[in-house]
């Protein structure tokens, strides 16, 4: 089974046009969608998880019209979006057992058995009995990935999913989501780099609602290696570099500004060739035709 997009696009009734003709193909695996905050990932998210109408374009998943046979998506689909609420005085296994009701699940002793597989595959076993308004915020999300598993779906979304948490919930929850995309597609949608670098084996960047690279972050990287380069200046010479170079990132290392310049051949004496990652993949493609935030 595998996701198509084609051609999608979203415009809100305040003029902002949130997707532009987005395509996308993504299979069973891990698929990381990277994009600065208000590129337009949430809005590709709740298109895809049949919470919006798109204005124009298509949606399938395997022989299912994600945009007319929105009930029939749903019950394969599993979503933890970016705003995840709970109802703070009920506990981890009544909330689940409600839930699973909710996906059509009748049977009591097969709930049972699902609600216990859940919580110790999300390592909630020990806390099941206590209310969810005194979970963490990485128990929280754990939870979300256990209510969005119920029923065994064919498709993930999880939506900014790590922001907030710990390193190690961080690490926790990611080493989840690792294990469920062995056999799911799983969507993470994030502006986070290292999430995707860590998990995914295929990828997109999305900025102002378009697709600006799509493939895998292999692949992604090959295409700057050799290109980046970098050098420590002086402050007072960063206005300077930012007229005269195509700077593709700033920042303060031990309090001097260090940029990140994108160039076939060394752009000056000074600059030394720095090995490439995927956040220097992600800052070309986002500032690839514009100036980067500058450094405080």
């Amino acid at each position: 089974m595998q996701l198509v997009i084609q051609n999608l696009n979203k415009t809100y009734a305040n003029g902002v046009q949130a997707l532009k003709d987005v395509s996308l193909t993504i299979r069973q695996g891990m698929f990381g969608l990277l994009g600065p905050n208000g590129a337009g990932k949430s809005s590709l998210m709740r298109t895809i998880a049949t919470l919006q109408e798109a204005d124009s374009g298509s949606i399938t998943l395997g022989d299912l019209n994600v945009l007319t046979q929105k009930d029939e998506v749903r019950k394969i689909l599993g979503y933890l979006p970016q705003e995840f609420g709970v109802y703070p005085r009920v506990d981890a296994v009544t909330l689940l057992d409600h839930l699973a009701v909710l996906k059509g699940i009748r049977q009591k002793g097969e709930r049972t058995d699902l609600v216990n597989a859940l919580l110790h595959k999300t390592n909630l076993w020990n806390a099941r009995t206590k209310n969810l308004g005194g979970y963490s915020g990485g128990m929280k999300q754990r939870f979300g990935i256990a209510q969005a598993l119920i029923a065994n779906p064919k498709l993930i979304i999880v939506d900014e999913p790590t922001a907030g948490l710990d390193p190690a919930e961080r690490n926790r929850f990611l080493n989840l989501l690792s294990e469920i995309g062995e056999n799911t597609i799983v969507i993470l949608s994030t502006h986070i780099v290292e999430d995707v670098k860590e998990l995914c084996t295929d990828m997109a960047i999305i900025n102002k609602g378009q697709v600006l690279y799509k493939g895998s972050p292999a692949d992604a990287l090959a295409e700057v290696s050799g290109k980046v380069w970098k050098k420590a200046i002086a402050k007072a010479e960063l206005e300077a570099y930012r007229k005269s170079h195509h700077i593709i990132s700033e920042r303060l290392i031990a309090g001097r500004p260090v940029i990140t310049v994108l160039s076939e051949h060394s752009p000056e004496d000074g600059f030394e060739r720095a090995t490439a990652d995927l956040e220097d993949v992600y800052f070309a493609n986002i500032f690839g035709h514009a100036k980067p935030e500058p450094v405080a």
